[in-house]
């Protein structure tokens, strides 16, 4: 009877701290609401800080909120980065990793109606290697060198999705208002992969030590995407205004993928 008092204690225990941690959520650049590094001076008028960014966008079939979680861009970008240069990605230190997964870091220069993908981290996010094979859950930052052809703009909207590697099936979206530093021009490259968000998109199952799950969402069947810039050279956040922007579309809309991976 008391091993298992002691069992039932141990796993209310474990559920609590997955409560209190919540799930992953980044940090840099400053996503659209977060409490963490925002402030009620940054958001647009009459929006108030997300609490629960580190939730899911999508799960278990369902759509809980579009695309970035919020249409509605800042009325000021959080960072300004040069095409060519690396750039460094952080992530809350005290979020549940869910074993790792697949994630991507993308950005759209059409206030989220198309992504194209800048760098993948495939099968074991914030490990240092899939869990099976001794990884340990200790990354929380990811540095990448962005494309020198990356055509400049005053505002791009940068994002991080992630697909868990076990739990319940979900999707998960963080959004950043940034300017890029470069010449006009066009950009082409993958598109950005959603699974586990609602019945347009495939559903990829848990890895159950399988971290090739889902792969081939990622790296095969590739569509391919083109994002324009009118090119942007200022260097100074204060002078970019992006409440012309228009959010009439819903962002979860705009994403299509080939047939075959449905």
């Amino acid at each position: 009877m008391l091993d298992m008092k002691l069992h039932t204690f141990s796993l209310i225990a474990v559920l609590a701290s997955v409560s209190v941690f919540g799930h992953m959520e980044m940090t840099s650049p400053c996503p659209r609401y977060s409490p963490k590094c925002a402030t009620p001076s940054d958001l647009p008028p009459g929006a108030v800080l997300d609490y629960n960014l580190n939730g899911p966008i999508g799960g278990n079939g369902n759509i809980n909120q579009p695309f970035c979680k919020y249409t509605k861009p800042w009325p000021r970008v959080s960072d300004i980065w040069t095409a060519g240069n690396p750039v460094t990605i952080t992530f809350a230190n005290n979020g549940a990793s869910h074993s790792g997964g697949h994630a991507e870091f993308s950005i759209s220069y059409d206030n989220g109606s198309t992504f194209v993908v800048l760098h993948q981290v495939l099968r074991h996010i914030f490990f240092t290697a899939p869990p099976p094979n001794g990884g340990s859950d200790i990354v929380r930052s990811y540095t990448f060198t962005l494309p020198v052809g990356l055509p400049g703009t005053s505002h791009a909207v940068f994002a991080w999705t992630w697909v868990n590697a076990i739990g319940n099936r979900e999707f998960y979206m963080n959004c950043a208002d940034v300017a890029i530093v470069g010449i006009a021009g066009s950009y082409s490259g993958k598109a950005m992969t959603v699974a586990n968000y609602g019945s347009m998109y495939p559903t990829i199952p848990e890895f159950m030590g399988n971290y090739n799950t889902g792969i081939h969402l990622y790296t095969t069947n590739i569509a391919q995407v083109t994002v324009t810039g009118t090119g942007y050279s200022n260097s100074s956040t204060s002078t970019i205004d992006t409440s012309s922007l228009s959010t009439s579309t819903p962002l979860y809309t705009a994403v299509s993928m080939p047939p075959s991976w449905f």
